[in-house]
């Protein structure tokens, strides 16, 4: 079954791309989709910020769980795993 997971991100944040470069593959591997959300656009980007604003990257879970950075490629896999 095709799981989203979410990325909250922001322009110009490198670790956020670092990030990216790890997701795509493991969640293309597993059919799953990966949204992104830029934390400082839209109309909660108060609440975004206030939230992310320091922590970002930050991937969540279609369950709400979340896996904070740093993570690297087996970190993520086996949170993956475990939401799967």
């Amino acid at each position: 079954m095709s799981q989203t997971y979410t990325l909250y991100t922001t322009q110009a944040c490198h670790l956020c791309e670092s990030a990216k470069v790890l997701l795509w593959p493991a969640l293309d591997a597993r059919g799953w989709q990966l949204r992104e959300v830029d934390i400082a656009e839209g109309e909660d980007s108060d609440q975004l910020i206030e939230t992310y604003g320091v922590r970002i990257p930050v991937v969540a879970a279609p369950s709400g769980i979340e896996l904070g950075w740093p993570f690297d490629a087996l970190q993520l896999a086996e949170w993956l795993d475990a939401q799967a």
